[in-house]
């Protein structure tokens, strides 16, 4: 498509929100275009062939809270398979890796932590989400493990309130052919310009003036989905400047998770789709599903600073810690069946620079502030945006929605 000089409504990043919001934009007598600064559309959802025989999410995987998740029912309109097999995380392939009975000790404590956690949130008053551990218990290493997992940072960086605010309704279940592939299916068809990158956002006059790295173009209102770090960090920049929305964006940083998948040799007799992890004293340890959709693989995956520590050590550290972690779970046999595939480095993307977000203690009111349109005219979503299903795709999804139901309201009131 060319790229327009002036438009209705312009759409900043072409993932779950951007997507969302283009769709409910569809056939409402307005013109709009997604402009897209990487060569996809998809965002953090994006599905790979990681070999001819394994189809890798890079990002997002799960139809998380299935019941109540918008790409549950597009997944079926676009004819796609789920698989709405119960997930492993609470499975253990081997109890030598980690015994029967300690692992039942550990999930008294990690379901312990919970209850803490949800009666301290009825106060109201926030506090670092770590402030609940009881104090020497064995497992509180992994329990901070289990929640970066969950919310890309440990719980020393996580906002009680905000922790407790997530919704969950423990139905999770796949795409068969991957969730980013699902993505990309969602948004074909739609006015998207990819290699676009947004720089500046002029809103001083009566047109705003967006700057990207193929022309200018002005549109009477502006929807931004990028993630927070980027807003934060300033990549694109607001003239006049929105010191609220970078606060916002900084009280509700990109945490991160990394996942790796590793080729697979043999070894048929791995249980398939099972959950496997070590025991450990510290945060410091990765979670594995052997063999996901009786694949030939072993899919890993690592979460907040020790995630972090991984990918500064560059390509290639994610895949050689995980097979060092699976030699040490399953024996020395396996090293020499198991092969590098791909990996995410989430952190690394310029684009993203992390997983999805959290907040930071004492921030969980960020997400509304951030929400929040500024003059009628700017528009905001994106995963950190929802006040409940807030670091997931059909979160964003819907928050794109939410953000073109509010442009096009205050179009029909002007």
């Amino acid at each position: 498509m060319s790229f327009p000089s002036s438009i209705d409504i312009a759409i900043i990043g072409a993932g779950a929100a951007g997507l969302g919001a283009a769709h409910a934009l569809q056939d409402k007598g307005v013109s709009f275009i997604v402009l897209e600064a990487r060569d996809r559309i998809g965002g953090r959802a994006h599905t790979i062939m990681a070999s001819p025989d394994v189809t890798f999410d890079l990002g997002c995987g799960w139809l998380h809270s299935a019941d109540r998740n918008s790409f549950v029912a597009i997944a079926e309109q676009l004819s796609f398979a789920i698989d709405k097999s119960r997930p492993p995380w609470r499975d253990q392939a081997y109890d030598a890796a980690f015994p029967k009975p300690e692992r039942e000790d550990f999930i008294r404590a990690l379901d312990a932590f919970f209850t803490r956690t949800a009666k301290a949130a009825e106060s109201g008053r926030d506090a670092p989400a770590s402030d609940y551990l009881e104090p020497g218990n064995r497992w509180n290493g992994m329990i901070d493990a289990i929640c970066s997992y969950l919310n890309g940072c440990e719980l020393d960086q996580m906002s009680l309130l905000d922790f407790e605010a997530y919704e969950d309704t423990e139905l999770n279940w796949r795409v068969r052919s991957g969730y980013g592939t699902l993505v990309a299916a969602y948004g074909a068809g739609l006015p998207v310009a990819l290699n676009c990158s947004v720089t500046l956002i002029d809103h001083s006059d009566k047109r705003i003036r967006i700057m990207t790295s193929q022309g200018t173009l002005t549109a009477d209102k502006v929807i931004v989905t990028v993630p927070t770090n980027l807003i934060a960090d300033e990549a694109i920049r607001f003239v006049p400047a929105l010191p609220g929305k970078l606060e916002a964006a900084a009280g509700l940083p990109l945490g991160l998770d990394n996942k790796v998948t590793l080729g697979l040799d043999g070894w048929e007799h791995l249980p398939k789709d099972s959950g496997m992890r070590g025991r450990s004293s510290s945060a410091r340890v990765g979670s594995f599903q052997l063999r996901p959709f009786g694949q030939p693989c072993i899919e890993g995956f690592y979460g907040g600073s020790f995630a972090r520590e991984i990918e500064a050590a560059g390509d290639g550290a994610l895949a050689a810690q995980a097979i060092d972690d699976v030699v040490a779970l399953l024996g020395s046999d396996i090293r020499k069946s198991l092969k590098p595939l791909a990996e995410s480095r989430w952190g690394a993307d310029p684009f993203a620079r992390g997983a999805y977000s959290h907040a930071l203690p004492g921030h969980a009111d960020k997400r509304a502030v951030l929400a929040a349109p500024v003059d009628d005219r700017l528009f905001f979503a994106g995963e950190a945006t929802p006040l409940d299903f807030f670091s997931t795709a059909h979160g964003a999804r819907d928050s794109g929605e939410r953000a073109a139901r509010e442009a096009l309201s205050l179009s029909v009131k002007r």
